[in-house]
C-alpha cells in the first residue's frame, strides 16, 4: 500500500480478476451494502479511483434500470481494464450467486417438506414481508420529498392495488407525469441521485480527478455501433435457438422474453421490478406459487450478489416442475433456465455500460435524475407497498381470509420489523433470527 501523497501503481488485469472474484463471494446486504464495500476497498483502501470519479460513475448507474451496484463494478472494470476488464467485474460480480442459487433452489425444492428445512422457511416468510415494508419505507423516505411525490406514489398504488393494471403500464405512467411535472413544476420534480458532493479524498488515486481519461473511454461513433451489433447478436442467437428448439410459446423462450422485458424495467432496483416479475411468473405463467416467490426473495436476501438475482429462483423453481428435457432430467432443466435467465437479465447492463461509459466519461459534470425518472421513483414506492399487501396476505392467511389467521407467523412479522426499524438490524441476522424462531415454533405447534 503506497502512501497517501503517492500514486498507487498500475493494477493488473489478474489483480483486478481476483478482487472482483472476491467481491462477487462477500457482497452481501443489497445494493447499499455492496456500494459501500466498493467505495471503502477501492476509494478509501486501494485508491484505484478517486471520490468523484467513483460518484461520477455511480450517478450515471443510478440512472439506468437495472442492478446499480453490478453496473457500477462493470463501469469501473472497464474504466482500468477496457471492455474484458467490465465483463470480468460484471460477470464476477453475479456468478457467485448465480451458482449458490441454484443448489439452494434445489435443495428447497428437494427437500423442502422436510420439518427442518420447512420449519426455517415458515420463520423466514414473515420476515420478508417485514422487509419488504422496510424497503418501501427506506426509498419513500428518499424519494418522497413533497406532495406531488406522495401523489404518484398513492396513484401507482391505487392502479396496481385496486385496478391491477400491468406493472409496465404504471411506469410508463408515472414517466409521463414526472415529464409534465418536470415542465409544469420543476422546482417539484428535481430530485438528484442523492449521493452528495465528492468533496473527500483519501490521498491520490490511479484514475484521478485530474487524471486524462484513457484512450478506450473516448467516444467513437464505429466503437458504439460495433457494440450494439454485438450485443443484439448476444441477444438474437439464444432468443433464436430457443425458439428453433422449443417453439415461442416453449417455456424456456418466454421465460427469456419475459426477463429481458423486466430487465428494462428495473428502475429504483431489485424491489421495483418484483410486482412485475410476480405478475408475470405467478399470475400468468404460473411458474412459482406466491409461497415460493416469498422463499425465493428470502433465498436472494441471504445470498451474495444482486437481489435481482431472484428470477434464477422463479426460472429454477417454474422448470424444474415443467422440465423440458423429461421428468428424469428435472435438475438440468431448472439448472439450464436459471442460466438462461440470468443472460437475459444481465445483458442489458453490460451493454449499458460499454455503450454508455464514453459517453459519460466525456464530460465530469454532476449528474442528475431527470424528471420522468424522479415520477418513476415515486411509483415504485406505491408498488412495493403493495408488494409487501401481498406478501402479509399470503403469510398471514396461508388458506386465504376465510381459513385461519397465523398469529404465530405475525408475532414474527412484527419481530422482524422491530429488529429493522427500531433495532436498525442487517436483513441476515434478521433472516437469521426468524428462521431459528420459526424453527422452533414449526417443531413444537
Amino acid at each position: 500500500m503506497s502512501d497517501a501523497g503517492e500514486r498507487p501503481a498500475p493494477v493488473s488485469l489478474l489483480q483486478a480478476f481476483w478482487f472482483w472474484l472476491k467481491l462477487g463471494l462477500i457482497s452481501f446486504g443489497g445494493p447499499a451494502g455492496q456500494i459501500a464495500i466498493m467505495h471503502q476497498e477501492l476509494v478509501e483502501k486501494r485508491r484505484w479511483l478517486s471520490e468523484r470519479r467513483f460518484l461520477h460513475a455511480l450517478n450515471y448507474c443510478m440512472l439506468l434500470p437495472g442492478p446499480e451496484a453490478q453496473q457500477l463494478a462493470t463501469y469501473i472494470g472497464w474504466l482500468l481494464h477496457r471492455t474484458w476488464g467490465g465483463v470480468i467485474a460484471g460477470v464476477l460480480f453475479v456468478l457467485p450467486s448465480l451458482l449458490i442459487l441454484i443448489v439452494l433452489s434445489w435443495v428447497y425444492i428437494a427437500f423442502g417438506d422436510v420439518p427442518l428445512v420447512a420449519g426455517i422457511f415458515y420463520g423466514i416468510k414473515p420476515a420478508v414481508t417485514a422487509i419488504v415494508v422496510q424497503a418501501a419505507w427506506r426509498i419513500g423516505g428518499r424519494a418522497l420529498k413533497n406532495r406531488w411525490l406522495w401523489a404518484i406514489a398513492a396513484a401507482a398504488f391505487v392502479a396496481i392495488f385496486v385496478l391491477q393494471l400491468p406493472f409496465p403500464l404504471i411506469v410508463l405512467g408515472a414517466a409521463l407525469l414526472g415529464y409534465l411535472g418536470g415542465r409544469l413544476a420543476p422546482q417539484h420534480f428535481a430530485v438528484g441521485g442523492g449521493h452528495g458532493a465528492a468533496d473527500k479524498s483519501y490521498g491520490a488515486a490511479l484514475i484521478d480527478d485530474d487524471t486524462p481519461p484513457p484512450a478506450h473511454t473516448r467516444f467513437r461513433w464505429p466503437r458504439l455501433a460495433l457494440i450494439l451489433l454485438v450485443g443484439a447478436a448476444l441477444w438474437l442467437l439464444p432468443m433464436g435457438l430457443l425458439t428453433a428448439l422449443f417453439g415461442w410459446d416453449g417455456s424456456l423462450t418466454q421465460m427469456g422474453w419475459f426477463f429481458t422485458k423486466a430487465a428494462l424495467l428495473t428502475f429504483g432496483g431489485a424491489y421495483a421490478v418484483l410486482p412485475y416479475v410476480y405478475q408475470g411468473a405467478i399470475g400468468h405463467y404460473g411458474w412459482v406459487t406466491p409461497t415460493q416467490m416469498i422463499d425465493g426473495l428470502a433465498l436472494g436476501e441471504t445470498t451474495p450478489g444482486p437481489l435481482i438475482m431472484v428470477v434464477a429462483f422463479v426460472a429454477f423453481v417454474g422448470a424444474y416442475g415443467q422440465p423440458v428435457f423429461g421428468a428424469d432430467s428435472a435438475f438440468a432443466s431448472g439448472a439450464l433456465a436459471a442460466c438462461l435467465v440470468t443472460w437475459f437479465t444481465f445483458l442489458p447492463s453490460f451493454l449499458f455500460i460499454l455503450a454508455g461509459g464514453p459517453l459519460v466519461e466525456s464530460t465530469h459534470g454532476e449528474l442528475k435524475f431527470t424528471a420522468p425518472l424522479t415520477g418513476i421513483t415515486a411509483a415504485v414506492v406505491g408498488v412495493i407497498l403493495n408488494l409487501a399487501l401481498f406478501f402479509g396476505y399470503h403469510v398471514l392467511w396461508p388458506e386465504g381470509f376465510a381459513g385461519r389467521f397465523d398469529w404465530p407467523s405475525a408475532l414474527i412479522a412484527l419481530g422482524a420489523a422491530l429488529a429493522l426499524f427500531l433495532f436498525k438490524r442487517g436483513v441476515i441476522e434478521t433472516i437469521a433470527g426468524c428462521a431459528l424462531v420459526g424453527l422452533a415454533v414449526h417443531l413444537l405447534l
